[in-house]
């Protein structure tokens, strides 16, 4: 693998998307190179800052409501 591959990959990497072979392909080039090293550290940071700034919101029980309802209708009209 090469820098640009990281480049490339790099937050497939960090959400563990990619395949078994191209993640332990960068895992080496990683450990060989400081430069990537470095890069993916500084990635791996940023989505973890990102992420814990996200936070989860239900939706209001008047939308859920309705939206089950709309749901149950449109199986109801498509199941006939």
């Amino acid at each position: 693998m090469l820098c640009d591959d990281v480049r490339r990959v790099v937050y497939f990497f960090l959400d563990g998307s990619l395949g078994d072979r191209k993640q332990q392909d960068l895992k080496t080039h990683v450990n060989l190179c400081p430069e990537c090293a470095k890069r993916v550290r500084l990635q791996s940071k940023l989505r973890a800052f990102v992420i814990s700034r996200l936070t989860r919101e239900s939706a209001p029980s008047r939308l859920r409501t309705r939206l089950t309802r709309s749901i149950r209708a449109f199986r109801t009209e498509w199941s006939q």
